[in-house]
């Protein structure tokens, strides 16, 4: 049987070791983390592509977190502008849905503990070598690994890309910074299963109430110039709160309550992209999710980009009995799609930056005649190539039909 080492812990790890095992391949799961990544990450949307690609490979519905079928948008004034689907839900009525990365994280890793992957964790890889038709990992603690190929679903910084192509990327700033908590104890207005937008004077703002009571929010804050880790590390959890209840002091929102009846406020992290990757992989190594193509949060495509990618390569590796041959398929049938999405992650992004008076006046009369309900609804016809989006697991690879972008 072909042996897969996978790299990796996050989502795109389990993801890919449950899909690789699917079409047949031995997987065997290397995590840096000494423990898994229970407690680590923020919390995320489930778009309903990625929700597709989650019940294709068999994991089921998943039971922690909720529902968000609708978006709301507002002016930072409180004027809303339209409400509409995020997403169509698939034929069974699954919705986008709301989530901690640690509960997706800890779904799929059970997922494939009770499927006999092995997990072994403490495994940080520092180097790979290809040989005798097979590739060998070696990790930090002086151990190594040997097996038919190996998947790098190690994120953003990953290492597995710099073995593939040593020459170094330029990660894109956005000029944004993101930020976010869990309120408790206050009850701004709010609908079940609805993410209340805000275009701010200043910033962006976006909440969602859950079904216990708690307040999920994030927020994106203009920066035109990129800190330093410096910088970052500067900011004190107090001074961070000030600056954030300044900002939205401006507008009409339950926004600064939110901010206030939040304990721990995540530090400000600079919004990142990767707007393209020259190789994904060299025949035996190949690099899926973040490792290749890291999106704006502003998209909310992150995990289920990752998602869709584990789900494509296991097909193609079913299909394609040389690894080559199949890395090349992957890359052909997900690269304009996921390089599509970075693009379209770039300008939501522009979207929400106030960097001037006069840029935020000029967006909200912009925002007035694209976000008006009809023409809202027009827009949500306009980004199926996104949402419905659908890769089927019986279907070749290559014979299936999944809308513009891939």
């Amino acid at each position: 049987m072909t042996t897969a080492l996978v790299i990796g812990g996050g989502v795109a790890g389990p993801a890919s070791a449950i899909a690789l095992q699917k079409a047949g391949i031995e997987p065997i799961l290397y995590e840096a983390y000494d423990r898994g990544a229970d407690g680590i990450g923020q919390n995320l949307v489930l778009a309903v592509n990625g929700y597709s690609a989650l019940l294709e490979l068999g994991v089921g519905h998943l039971k922690p977190g909720f529902d968000i079928p609708r978006y709301r948008f507002h002016l930072g004034n409180g004027k809303q502008l339209c409400q509409v689907l995020n997403g169509d839900p698939l034929e069974d009525g699954t919705a986008a849905h709301a989530i901690t990365r640690s509960d997706l994280y800890k779904a799929l890793r059970d997922e494939a503990i009770d499927r006999g992957i092995e997990l072994n964790f403490g495994k940080k890889l520092v180097d790979a070598k290809i040989e005798n038709d097979g590739v060998t990992a070696y990790f930090s603690d002086g151990s190594s690994a040997r097996g038919d190929l190996l998947v790098g679903a190690d994120g953003l910084h990953s290492v597995t890309r710099k073995l593939i192509d040593p020459q170094e990327l330029t990660f894109r700033y956005g000029g944004l910074w993101t930020t976010g908590g869990y309120a408790t104890g206050i009850n701004p207005p709010s609908q079940a299963g609805t993410e209340f937008m805000y275009l701010g004077r200043r910033s962006f703002f976006c909440y969602i109430p859950d079904h216990d009571g708690r307040i999920w929010w994030y927020a994106t804050v203009t920066r035109p110039h990129e800190p330093t880790p410096q910088e970052l590390s500067e900011i004190t959890p107090e001074a961070w709160r000030k600056t954030l209840t300044d900002l939205f002091g401006v507008d009409r929102s339950a926004a600064v309550d939110i901010i206030n009846a939040t304990e721990a406020i995540w530090p400000p992290r600079p919004i990142q992209d990767i707007p393209h990757v020259p190789k994904w992989h060299n025949g035996r190594m190949i690099i899926i999710g973040d490792a290749c193509h890291a999106v704006s949060p502003s998209a909310g495509q992150g995990v289920s980009m990752a998602i869709e990618d584990s789900l494509v390569l296991a097909k193609c590796l079913r299909d394609i009995p040389d690894i080559a041959a199949a890395f090349d398929k992957y890359e052909e049938i997900r690269r304009p799609r996921v390089e599509k999405i970075v693009e379209f992650g770039k300008d939501c992004g522009r979207m929400l930056e106030v960097r001037n008076q006069v840029r935020r006046t000029g967006r909200d009369v912009f925002a007035r005649f694209a976000f008006n309900q009809k023409a809202a609804e027009r827009g949500h016809e306009s980004m199926r190539w996104l949402y419905d989006h659908r890769i089927k697991w019986e279907t070749p690879v290559g014979r299936e039909s999944v809308g513009a972008g891939g």
